[in-house]
């Protein structure tokens, strides 16, 4: 029999499907504030004003039902609530070790499953079975299938899966902006003008810059902000996804990752709203699909490997890199690097929380995985700098993905590239000082050069596999692979 002891919730289980379901609906809800949380890491600035303003919205929303404390630790809190209470599946793995002390103590009496994601742990469990590869697509198939999203019968709507081959165009040219409807933007109110003096007055160590909230906080704003993309701007997210606007920074996204992370958005709404305005001959197969990906493969699937690989998997280190993060890197100072692409990324990154994923991946991560920084540090820095991210997004995300210091584990091949695909997917080189095309001299980009220096030190493991070979072939026809490599050896400003 469930326990009826009031609800304790973290500050990304937000949403109503936790807190105001039938079986919940009636349950007193515990929120607490934890000055020791929002010290343990150098949280982004913007990151602590969404989530703070997010649980003090949802406690004035619940009013009477909600007990709001705030306290040094959540053990200080939860002694003086005086009651034992229960949660739902914590999203991280500290978490949830501090969770079963609890439990073994008397304070929590029940934990019950997440509503967070459309798969539960269980029912994944079962699929991953004894697999020692994972591949998304076979996720993503079988989630589509189970869920019925985008199928006729058995098979998907027009005979194809995946429509990522169309979703892969170079941003328009002579255009600085996309050119379609803006976002859906929050109202900031007095909650959050409180929010903003309580985090000046803690004077915490952070990065980035305060800002005007960009992001959705309340399940009515989620709601919003989610139909607005899907009635004006979805259309338009699939052509350009991968593409990369130095002036327009939102493109065609969808800005839902905050939302959805925070516990406001159920990703079965998500993906079923995006499949009616197909269904409706509002938005094309290929945008609805892409998204659809994004949301019911790529997010389930990162959180699901979470769990499944376990703490461990964060030190994963198969490439053997031990470089420091350097400090105009984690401090987000984008007047340091001179490299366009790099110093734009880092300045939005500092002035809002969040870039879309092909600067994360392309940049950031191909930038970090050329020089061979820590993955261990990067993927912390990434969690923590970005106002998406959290502990359970960002193993699978930089470690796998980005790294590749599982081995392959997830990704078949390492994402590393040159100047060649920055200057194609994005604007940026054209004002660069550095040339894309040229690998040696002083005006070499550091990502062209720092791409064969990559391959170089990473030769042996590439030439083995089918994906990378041809890369090892062309790098032992440089001509002047010695005098790239030194350079690289000794490059500081980049």
């Amino acid at each position: 029999m469930t326990s009826s002891a009031p609800l304790w919730l973290f500050g990304d289980q937000l949403g109503p499907h936790f807190h105001s379901t039938p079986d919940h609906g009636h349950r007193e809800v515990l929120l607490i504030e934890s000055t020791r949380a929002a010290q343990r890491r150098r949280f982004h600035r913007q990151k602590l004003h969404l989530v703070l303003s997010g649980m003090r919205h949802l406690a004035e929303e619940l009013g009477e039902r909600a007990t709001y404390l705030r306290a040094e630790s959540y053990r200080d809190a939860l002694e003086e609530f005086g009651r034992p209470v229960c949660l739902f599946e914590p999203t991280s793995h500290a978490a949830e070790r501090f969770v079963q002390r609890l439990a073994e103590e008397g304070v929590v009496e029940d934990v019950l499953p997440t509503p967070m994601f459309a798969l539960g742990r269980a029912d994944f469990a079962e699929w991953a079975g004894n697999r020692h590869q994972f591949r998304m697509e076979t996720f993503y198939r079988d989630q589509r299938r189970r869920f019925e999203i985008l199928m006729n019968g058995d098979e998907p709507v027009d005979g194809r899966w995946n429509l990522d081959e169309e979703n892969r165009e170079p941003p328009p040219k002579k255009q600085a902006r996309l050119g379609v409807d803006p976002p859906w933007w929050p109202t900031e109110d007095a909650i959050d003008e409180e929010v903003r003096t309580d985090l000046d007055e803690l004077d915490l160590d952070t990065v980035g810059k305060d800002g005007r909230r960009l992001f959705a906080v309340t399940a009515d704003e989620a709601q919003k902000a989610l139909q607005h993309f899907v009635s004006y701007r979805l259309q338009d997210f699939g052509k350009y996804e991968d593409a990369v606007m130095t002036e327009d920074w939102t493109m065609s996204h969808s800005l839902l990752s905050v939302p959805l992370n925070l516990g406001l958005l159920a990703p079965l709404d998500v993906v079923e709203a995006a499949e009616k305005v197909w269904r409706d001959g509002d938005a094309s197969l290929a945008s609805v699909e892409g998204f659809v990906r994004q949301v019911l493969g790529w997010r389930e699937y990162v959180w699901h490997l979470y769990w499944h690989f376990g703490p461990e998997y964060a030190d994963r280190n198969e490439l053997g890199a031990h470089v420091p993060l350097p400090s105009w890197f984690t401090d987000l100072d984008g007047e340091k690097p001179i490299a366009a692409c790099m110093s734009h990324t880092l300045s939005e990154l500092r002035d809002r929380g969040w870039v879309h994923h092909i600067p994360r991946l392309m940049i950031l991560g191909n930038f970090a995985l050329q020089r061979g920084y820590d993955p261990k540090a990067l993927m912390e820095w990434f969690a923590t700098a970005f106002v998406d991210g959290f502990a359970w997004v960002m193993p699978v995300n930089v470690i796998g993905m980005s790294q590749h210091a599982d081995g392959g584990l997830i990704a078949t091949k390492p994402y590393a590239s040159g100047g060649a695909y920055l200057n194609r997917m994005t604007d940026h080189c054209g004002g660069c000082e550095f040339n894309p095309k040229k690998r040696l001299g002083p005006d070499a980009c550091p990502f062209t050069a720092g791409y064969w220096a990559f391959v170089h030190r990473h030769r042996d493991r590439l030439a083995q596999n089918h994906r990378t070979a041809r890369q090892v072939s062309s790098m032992n026809r440089l001509s002047d692979l010695e005098e790239v490599l030194e350079q690289e050896s000794q490059r500081e400003v980049f």
